[in-house]
């Protein structure tokens, strides 16, 4: 073993309190992505340990959603940064604390909102760049990018250009998202979203002068049967129009009709794919008269499975094993998130680093404790030997 390695792992056992005390603390402190005053609160904690880490921080505002936390260590650094990333918002409604604390149990389990997704994963890379402190290592500058409004796929904010821009020039990356129990670490995740497609017609009495009415709802429906012969679910390709919303009633004309879109793709051809068919279905229309809009700023991108995030996950599997981790795999998921983002701005990314766990976003969610401080080791072992050239 690398002795940068033995330093790593004596440095994570001597923190294994103040792990799980942070980690309590961010747990209790509720955070939906709509409560902006608790992921404040989350971002105030966070930030008070990375400047007692050394770090540089900064809290960048985006609109209609609590910020984005940057805490950058090791910055004088020349060389391209290795983004830790993460969120701190959770998909629990106020009030959830109270009823579902923080808890260990017997089997080493610990319980309450977020304790999987992914609070633990925020303190894994805080000490993490604490222990490569603490081994004298400074190679590369490693920036925390932690967002506010993941869960809700960033729908009410422009966070996705903050995170983007961030993440640009960056060498990897590390999401530390929910990990698995079966030690699989994600390479690939669907992306996808809400889209709305909204068409405008010409409203009239539909007794009195139907002829002058040109129906919003009947160029709607002629749209759904052409977009839904898009689908190909063998292939993972999905177009699903799950709500239609249109007219004021059976006597009027309808001047407006939206239908509410919900895509899921595997690969980034597959999403433009079935953005340009969107897009021909908002251009062509039928019924005279009729026009439409589309609106796709809300589709998060997916996590293609590139050559550079094959070759990091290479280089996190025979760290796995020569750091005494053990032995892990790969996987292909198909739950959304940021890992997306970084992977579509080149930066070849991991995901899944996070504690282990199962029941995300469900009052039964849980996490294997001692793989809070296992996964630490791992990814301060995988930051401290990851080479320029690791991509080949």
């Amino acid at each position: 073993m690398e002795p940068i390695f033995e330093t790593i792992h004596t440095y994570i056992d001597g923190q294994h309190e103040a792990m799980l005390k942070l980690w309590e603390e961010l747990v209790n402190t509720e955070s939906g992505s709509r409560n902006l005053e608790g992921v404040a609160a989350v971002t105030d904690i966070l930030r008070r340990e990375m400047e007692a880490t050394g770090m540089r921080t900064k809290v960048l505002p985006v609109d209609n959603a609590a910020g984005v936390l940057v805490g950058e260590w090791n910055w004088e650094s020349d060389k391209a940064p290795l983004i830790f990333l993460g969120h701190m918002d959770t998909v629990f409604p106020d009030g959830t604390v109270a009823k579902n604390p923080f808890r260990v149990d017997e089997e080493g389990f610990a319980h309450g909102p977020g304790v999987l997704d992914m609070k633990p994963g925020l303190v894994i890379g805080l000490f993490a760049i604490r222990a490569l402190a603490a081994a004298g290592w400074k190679e590369r500058p490693i920036k925390c990018v932690f967002a506010g409004d993941e869960e809700n796929l960033h729908m009410f904010s422009n966070a996705k250009q903050v995170l983007q821009q961030e993440a640009q020039g960056a060498l990897a990356a590390f999401n530390f998202e929910t990990g698995f129990l079966d030690d699989s670490f994600v390479v690939g995740r669907k992306g996808g979203g809400p889209v709305r497609l909204t068409v405008h017609g010409v409203s009239a009495h539909s007794g009195n002068a139907p002829e002058k009415g040109r129906s919003a709802i009947l160029e709607a429906a002629r749209k759904v049967v052409e977009l839904e012969a898009c689908n190909d679910l063998e292939a993972g390709r999905l177009l699903n129009c799950g709500k239609i919303t249109g007219g004021i009633g059976e006597n009027t004309i309808p001047d407006q009709c939206v239908v509410q879109i919900g895509l899921r793709f595997n690969t980034t051809a597959q999403k433009d794919e079935l953005i340009a068919a969107l897009e021909q279905a908002a251009a062509n229309n039928t019924v005279a008269d009729t026009w439409s809009e589309l609106d796709t700023s809300r589709l998060m991108e997916c996590m293609d499975t590139t050559p550079g995030v094959t070759a990091l996950f290479e280089h996190l599997k025979q760290t796995a094993l020569d750091c005494g981790y053990g032995p892990i795999t790969s996987c292909r998921v198909g739950g959304l998130s940021d890992s997306g983002l970084t992977v579509s701005s080149g930066v070849p990314t991991v995901c899944g680093m996070g504690v282990k766990g199962e029941g995300n976003h469900t009052p039964t969610e849980c996490a294997q404790v001692e793989s809070l401080y296992s996964r630490c080791v791992l990814a301060a072992c995988a930051a401290a030997t990851l080479q320029d050239s690791f991509a080949g």
